[in-house]
Formats: structure tokens, sequence, C-alpha cells
């Protein structure tokens, strides 16, 4: 069957993270790179975009445990501080998003399955094969919220059992937790079942003096059921659901005026919580009609509980704090053809894509004013077709264009108030010429279009909750790919160019409010960097380096002109260097250095998170079916805590050294 034929070939090589080094090291070249970042199967030198692959094993080998952790392995992908689980706020060549846009300039996908909004932007990374973090807009085949990249995580197929695993972690701060991953065939070659779970808690590192305790524990419980039915050898249905609870204190926060990791205290009556949860279920069909022609279908809903109340001034005078209790639906759909040419032959890809949101929004503040609440139903509806092709002219030439239509509506109705709503158009395109000259080098030329979804500021009463156009971007880049010393090396090399207009800003008026407006214009270049290298006698080298300058153009509002100053949560620099050595005898170690420059917190560019650098060291050993590993992140203990969020009242507290113990047993 061509789909399981495909899932079964995608052996996937550490470009910027180390993906499955522990498997290469002892080869004598790189294996090939398969990836879908196209939504059709392409080796990773012929994706005309910058584009970093992380194994699950890697992953799993350091200890990574949320999406967060990803970007310590990608380079030009980061996050803001927040301090939530089950929210992420992803940063990419410079441009991010708020949370109370209920949008992400990264789109993330599950299985195929779209997370388009900060709430939801997560995962525990459990039975994850790969990652493909695809660095540029991508709006052209993935629509709107993918306007700076998308992170894209393909998991584990049960038709690759019959297995079972079992893991438990030890670690610091009472770190406990169990994982499970099992499969089995309930009919040989037709139907297979598949089941994982993972419990997880840990203490916090905010001591609260009012309460004797910790502020911040978390703890954390999922669990995904799988069903895959190959009643042919031509068709495979997969039928996904999966459950992730967080039972969290608070965010890991301190008054701005605190010490640091010196102290790590508040003082707060209040206990904050996070009780948010999430639930997704999805159907991905595929049919062969022909040996090179597919027929695709992902039908998905997607539920989450984002359920948080927090101290925001952190003393004992309690005078702000915040509360949200809201329920952000999701229904998608995607139909497409896909055409996989074989060598020699074009490939191209046709879709039609819909989706509906109905989120129900509730948001309390309290400030010395009293306390004020909002009540409101959010909902959009989409329809997008696209196409993309890609046209061999000659032996070494290729021509990928593009194109996108998408229709929007978006609908405010707050509490005992009048609707409000908005529809938008929008043509979105790409064309990338490729030329090859060598066996696998690629030079490549893209431009490229993406947006990202207008809304309304549901939370702006006072203002009569004023609305705000998509914002949009226009990218051009140029890039070189391939292998060299007999494909011992692998590396990937692009420059980038982009103008943002119609950029949304985001303008914290005191603790809990904020407004969203199209400001601001602005403009972001850099390069980026990813190389591979097999350095013999079992070491494997990985570096990567991502530079970006991202400023407005203009942007004017109370507080001054921002026109030069660094778009908010945007580093000019990342990057990383790793080191593994895979020992013939079935142990392995390894050390990871990632790092970024300063992040400013405010578009006034008062408030920051300094520079820093990270030492991650892993090592581990395999004796049949039992595993034993150790990591140790943050091996320095480096404090780089952002420092002025909330318009410069709230510090976040950097995470500390941590030390784990893996144990593990395959059956």
């Amino acid at each position: 069957m061509q789909s399981k034929g495909l899932k079964r070939k995608a052996a996937v090589v550490l470009l910027l993270g180390g993906c499955g080094v522990g498997s290469i090291a002892q080869g004598e070249a790189l294996p090939v790179v398969k990836v879908t970042a196209n939504k059709v199967a392409q080796t990773e030198q012929e994706v005309p975009a910058s584009l970093v692959v992380i194994s699950g094993e890697t992953l799993a080998d350091a200890g990574a445990s949320n999406i967060g952790d990803l970007a310590r392995y990608a380079p030009g992908l980061s996050f803001q501080p927040f301090g939530q689980s089950g929210t992420a706020l992803p940063v990419m060549r410079g441009l991010t998003s708020g949370a109370t846009a209920f949008s992400s300039s990264v789109l993330m996908l599950v299985d195929g399955v779209p997370v388009v909004a900060g709430q939801g932007f997560d995962h525990n990374l459990q039975g994850v094969e790969r990652v493909e973090v695809l660095r540029g807009p991508q709006s052209t085949l993935y629509g709107r919220n993918a306007e700076a990249g998308v992170v894209s995580l393909h998991t584990r197929q049960p038709d690759e059992g019959p297995y079972a695993e079992l893991e438990a972690t030890l670690g610091s701060r009472e770190l406990n937790a169990l994982r499970l991953d099992a499969a089995q065939a309930l009919v040989p070659e037709q139907l297979y079942f598949g089941v994982s779970g993972e419990w997880r808690q840990q203490d916090g590192l905010v001591d609260n003096l009012a309460r004797a305790g910790e502020a911040d524990d978390r703890q954390r419980k999922s669990g995904r059921l799988r069903l895959l039915w190959t009643p042919t050898a031509d068709t495979d249905v997969t039928l996904r659901y999966g459950q992730l609870h967080y039972r969290d204190g608070a965010a890991p926060w301190g008054p701005v005026g605190s010490n640091g990791h010196a102290t790590r205290r508040i003082d707060s009556p209040s206990p904050g919580s996070n009780r948010s949860s999430g639930r997704d279920i999805s159907l991905d069909a595929r049919h062969a009609l022909a040996p090179d022609l597919t027929l695709r279908s992902i039908t998905a809903r997607r539920e989450i509980r984002d359920r948080v109340t927090q101290d925001t001034d952190l003393t004992p005078a309690q005078r702000f704090a915040v509360g949200r209790d809201q329920r952000l639906t999701t229904l998608s759909q995607e139909l497409r053809l896909e055409r996989q040419g074989d060598e020699g032959q074009s490939s191209w890809v046709l879709g039609l894509y819909g989706d509906r949101d109905d989120h129900q929004l509730q948001f309390e503040q309290r400030n010395p004013m009293g306390t004020q609440r909002s009540e409101a139903t959010l909902e959009a509806e989409n329809l997008a077709l696209f196409g993309q092709w890609t046209l061999l002219l000659g032996e070494r030439w290729r021509l990928t264009p593009g194109l996108r239509l998408e229709q929007s509506r978006v609908a405010l109705t707050p509490r005992g108030a009048v609707q409000r709503s908005e529809r938008w158009g929008d043509v979105t395109s790409q064309l990338a010429l490729q030329y090859r000259w060598g066996d696998d080098d690629w030079l490549y030329a893209r431009y490229a279009e993406g947006f990202r979804a207008g809304g309304f500021n549901v939370f702006s009463a006072q203002s009569d909750y004023p609305g705000y156009e998509p914002e949009q971007v226009a990218s051009y880049e140029l890039g070189i790919k391939g292998t060299a010393f007999s494909q011992r090396l692998r590396y990937g090399l692009a420059s980038y160019w982009m103008t943002i207009d119609d950029m949304q800003v985001q303008q914290v008026i005191q603790p809990g409010s904020v407004q969203i407006t199209n400001a601001a214009a602005a403009r972001s270049q850099g390069v980026e960097l990813d190389i591979d290298y097999l350095l013999g006698g079992h070491w494997t080298l990985q570096a990567g380096l991502a530079l970006n300058r991202t400023r407005f153009r203009e942007f004017n509002d109370l507080s001054g002109d921002h026109a030069g100053h660094h778009n908010p949560f945007a580093p000019d620099i990342s990057g990383r260097l790793g080191l593994r050595y895979d020992s013939p005898q079935g142990w392995y170690a390894q050390a990871n250095l990632s790092g970024m420059s300063k992040t400013y917190l405010d578009a006034a560019n008062r408030f920051s998170r300094p520079s820093h650098a990270l030492l991650d060291l892993a090592g581990g050993y395999q004796q049949g079916p039992w595993q034993l590993g150790v990591y140790v992140n943050n091996a320095a203990d480096q404090q780089y805590d952002a420092v002025g969020l909330l318009n410069g009242t709230v510090r976040e507290y950097s995470p500390p050294r941590e030390i784990g113990l893996r144990v593990g047993v395959s059956l």
C-alpha cells in the first residue's frame, strides 16, 4: 500500500536537532530524509524552503516533554515567556501573536490536524516519530496563521506493532512520570489498535510564603487511542482520539523587583490555578486511485478548555488578578488529491479546506477600581481552495507555483451587546525556482505570501470591541542545500527578506487588559544555517544558526514612536551546537548547547529577557529490552528571567537546572 510504504520509508535524520543520531552514527553516510512539508513525499533536499527535522528519539533522550523544548533543537523557533501549561505563543522569523488574538503566527499540525491558536499549542511529544519545522510563510498550502512557518508533528502508527513500551522518570523537584505506548493487531493485516498514556507531576520552582508551599506545582495526565483499518492494499483509515488534562498551580511569576533565582519567592494569599484541558478526535482516510495518485481526507474536531486564575501583583495586597474560563472548539475538514511523481515526473496537490470555530469566552480582571467581567461568543468560518504544482523543466530545473483562495467570516457576540461581524478574502501565492547543480545539491529562489487572521478585541468593551484586519507578509528567499564528503555532511543555508503590512500589534493597558490594532509595519530579514556531520569514530556533530532582524518601519502610540524598535519577543540570534557519541557496546552520550540573544518584551523596548546559553547533557545504555538514561537540562543553572511582562509588572522565572533518570522496558 502506497501510504504504508511511505511511512515505513520515512527514515529521518537529525538536521539541526540530532534526529536518529544513535542509529546512523556508525554508518558511512547519512540516510535519505523523507518529509511531507509540501503535502507530498520529498527528500529534505528537494523542499525549496528552510527546514529542520527532529526525531522522537532525540527528544526522548533529552527528556523533552512539551512543545517548548523544540526551541533547543530548531534555531529560529522560540516561544514567548508565558508560564502556562497548554498555551504556547511561538515566534519565528521575528513574528508572533498575542494570546487574546486567538490566532498564531506559526501553524502547528498534529498528524495533519491544524492548531491555529496559542491555546492548545502544546503536545507532550509522546509517540512522536519526527517533527518537521518549516520556516517561512506557508499560507499557500496551510492557510491563515502559517505566515511565519509550520511545526508538523508525526506520531507513530499502530501497524508497526506489536509492541509495548513502558518508561518511568524520576527527577529534580520531585519529578515523577510514567509513560506507556503499545499497539497490537486486532485482525492481522487489516485492523490495528494502539494506546498511549502519560502521568507526570513535579513540584514548582516558586515558593509562596503566604501559603507555605510552592505556587506553581505541575500535574498532567494524557491518553491517546489509535485505530488503523486497512481494508485493501490501496486504502487505509486512521481514527485518533486524545485527551489532555492539567492540574497546575499558578504561573512561575514574581514581582519585577524580586531578585531572580536568588529568591524565587512571592507572598500571595491567592492560590493561582490552571485546570485547562483538551480533547481531539480525527479521521484520516487515504485511497490510492492509481499508483501515483492518492485521495486523502482529514476530518477533525478539537476542543480546548482554557481555565485559569492568576494573581498578577503577587503581594499580600491582592490588587490585581485575572481569571479565564474559555471553551475553544474547532471543526475542520480537508480533502485533497495528491500526485506523487516518480523520478523525472511532476508532482502536485489540489485541495479544499474548511473549518468552523465556536469559542465561548469568559474573562475577569480585578484592579483597585473593582472587578470587571466579560463574556462573549466568537465564531469564525473559513473556506479555501488551494493547489501547488512542481513542474520539471528538464533534468536540472524545477518550477513550483502555488495559489490559495480563502474566504473568512468572523462574528463576535458580547453578552448584552449587538453582534459584530467582518468578512475577509485572501489570495496567497508562492513561486519557487530550483536548480540541481549536483547529485544531491540544490539552489533555490522562492517568493511566498502569508497572512494571519483578522478578528476583534473581544475583551475591550470600553472601546466597543474594535476589529482589526488580517496581517500580510511577503517573503523573498534564496537558499542552497546539499551533501558533501560522500554524504557524511548535510547542509542548508537560506537568506530571506520579508515585509509585514497591516501588522497586528498588541498593547497591554494594564494587567489583563489588551487591545490589538493594525498600527504598524515592519521588515524582517535574516540568515539560517543547518549542518549535520558524521565525524567518524562514532561521533556526530549537529549545528544551526538563525540570524534575524525584525524592526518596526512605523508604529506610533500614546507611549511614543517605536519606529526602528525590535518586534517584541523576537531574538536577533539563536543557535545550537550538538555533539554525540554512540558506542558499539550500546551506550551513548550527547551534549547540546543552545542559546539566543536578548529579547524585548514590549514595543517600547523597555523590558527584556537577557541573552542566555543552555547546556543540556544526556547519556544512556540499552541492554536487551531494558533502557537506562540520564539527562541534565540547563546544566550550568543559567538565569534568564523575563523581567517586565504585562507592561512591566511581572517577572517570569526561568527554569533552573533539572536532572532526570529514565528507566524503560520494551516488550
